[in-house]
């Protein structure tokens, strides 16, 4: 296909509108509307890897939107009643096809490889950290939207009915809705008792990603693989279907998508934790000292190390040769609904903390002596308030001398709550022997850290409030 037939087919064909239909919505999406893509460290426009899921994760209606301007398109010659003298000519099919198909298949790539630029432009800005493995995600995501959009053409051919392409649309939506929200995802109860559901192997068909939770998390390769395999087969049965004539070529065009969902099948991770990955490269640490954090916050540990240092100072002072001795972002990446897991010998924090994000200066000092001495055992993924919160506060105030809010975003009414139930154990701890101070302390932090039992009933002596 040269410039001038591509110029003739851009035209007369729904081509750029299906590329400015994603473009334009996409950015719509991310920008006018508010969503965890806009804060923490996850953010769309912090991270290179982030970047690449969040704008994978808009397929969830970008997608069936390619295959429904697909069918659209595939419609054409049957709208324009051409059908039977394009067939007449000596031109082969396929060539019309790759045509019409490539025409559409470069707008797509287009659209979506300048929704990247966009976040690219911004993520440069925001990270020293640079690599190149979030490439395959979004490469992925603008393969999805051309086999789809080939699709929804080879469909639109073969079933040419105004109904072809909302019924596509619409269907191609339901499928990622389902392997988003319940076929695609697996019911477990965690240690903790909660309920909890996991993406599965089918989930992986879809071209959408689930929301990041995490900055250090990426796509294995056998993901990248197998996924490209079956979008491959779904392409290949989309041209079939253009160039297919007859009822038995059209069933014949199926095998390609059909062989494609197998394949995939078989090379898709069945195992969760080898589907969404950590990336060890990302995770690795960088440290000034006994402060260390991963290299995608490299830029932050300037800030940290002080604040880090003097934490671990106080801790010392306060607990001996019980306190911790680093500070480490943490790279653990746990599933939703299991117990935290944290370390005696080392404060483990992480940026996204309510604590240590509202912490600025000086107040980052408190914050990660109150990470080392109640982290939280909330669930992971899940958001509590109370013995812990107060437990916290009053181990930062033992350590410091001094009991006052921690830093974080904790309306007023529910201040007022931690100061009223944490004053008077605060002033009871204080009247005891130093000896029994520590002693309390020390039960307190077994609880907090291992997540058995309740360190505010820990620090009132055993007596449950």
């Amino acid at each position: 296909m040269n410039v001038r037939v591509l110029h003739i087919e851009l035209k007369r064909s729904v081509a750029p509108w299906a590329g400015v239909v994603v473009l334009t919505t996409a950015l719509a999406f991310l920008y006018l509307l508010s969503g965890s893509w806009w804060t923490g460290t996850t953010a769309w426009t912090a991270q290179w890897t982030s970047m690449a899921l969040w704008t994978r994760s808009v397929l969830f209606y970008l997608w069936p939107l390619a295959v429904g301007l697909g069918a659209l398109q595939g419609l054409r010659d049957h709208r324009s009643k051409m059908s039977e003298l394009l067939t007449s000519t000596p031109r082969p099919a396929r060539h019309r096809a790759a045509t019409l198909a490539g025409t559409t298949a470069i707008t797509l790539a287009s659209a979506f490889a300048l929704l990247v630029l966009v976040g690219a432009v911004q993520v440069v800005a925001n990270t020293q950290y640079t690599h190149l493995g979030w490439l395959p995600i979004s490469l992925v995501g603008a393969l999805s939207l051309v086999a789809g959009a080939v699709l929804g053409m080879g469909a639109g051919r073969a079933l040419p009915s105004v109904l072809t392409p909302p019924a596509l649309a619409m269907g191609a939506f339901v499928f990622v809705a389902l392997m988003q929200m319940s076929l695609g995802r697996t019911e477990t109860i965690t240690a903790t008792g909660f309920p909890s559901t996991e993406p599965n192997r089918v989930s992986l068909l879809s071209p959408a990603v689930q929301e990041v939770r995490d900055v250090l998390v990426t796509l294995s390769a056998s993901v990248h693989v197998g996924q490209t395999i079956w979008l491959l087969g779904m392409a290949a049965t989309g041209f079939a279907l253009l160039v297919a004539a007859t009822p038995r070529a059209r069933l014949i065009a199926l095998t390609p998508v059909l062989a494609g969902a197998v394949i995939a099948l078989l090379v898709l991770p069945s195992d969760p934790r080898r589907m969404y990955v950590v990336d060890q490269a990302a995770a690795e640490l960088v440290c000034d000292g006994p402060v260390c954090v991963t290299k995608t916050q490299q830029a932050r540990l300037a800030d940290l190390a002080g604040p880090g240092k003097e934490a671990l100072r106080l801790l010392h002072d306060a607990l001996g040769g019980q306190a911790p001795a680093s500070v480490r972002e943490n790279t653990a990446v746990l599933p939703r609904g299991s117990t935290p897991q944290w370390s005696r010998r080392t404060v483990l924090f992480d940026f996204d903390d309510d604590v240590i994000a509202a912490a600025k200066g000086g107040e980052l000092t408190r914050a990660l002596i109150a990470k080392g001495m109640v982290p939280g055992c909330s669930p992971v993924g899940w958001s509590s308030f109370g013995g812990d919160e107060f437990a916290r506060t009053i181990a930062v105030g033992w350590v410091l001398g001094d009991l006052r809010p921690l830093p974080g975003t904790l309306p007023a009414g529910l201040r007022h709550e931690v100061d009223a139930e944490t004053r008077p154990v605060w002033k009871e701890l204080k009247a005891l022997p130093r000896a029994e101070q520590l002693s309390r302390i020390n039960a307190m932090r077994t609880a907090a850290l291992s997540c058995e039992g309740d360190a505010f009933d820990a620090l009132n002596g055993g007596a449950s409030r």
